[in-house]
């Protein structure tokens, strides 16, 4: 199991992660308002809300494991 998509891609079975180009919309809202004066310490800290679920059904294969169509049906990405 891997934290980024990226790793799925490259053969990991399965990641489930924060959605790292929202994050980077994020960092960019708050570079921005930084830039216009507004102190760090006055700005709140957030969590990512958007997740994703990667599964590499090849590397799935190779290990002899069935992902149920449940799991399937949820993942945002799925590389056969």
């Amino acid at each position: 199991m891997a934290p980024s998509k990226s790793f799925v891609e490259v053969g990991t079975l399965l990641s489930y992660g924060a959605d790292f180009p929202t994050l980077w919309h994020l960092a960019a809202y708050f570079i921005d308002k930084i830039l216009k004066g507004e102190s760090v310490g006055d700005i709140p800290i957030q969590r990512p809300t958007k997740f994703e679920l990667c599964l590499n059904l090849r590397t799935a294969k190779v290990l002899g494991i069935e992902i149920p169509p449940t799991m399937l049906a949820l993942a945002d990405e799925v590389i056969e």
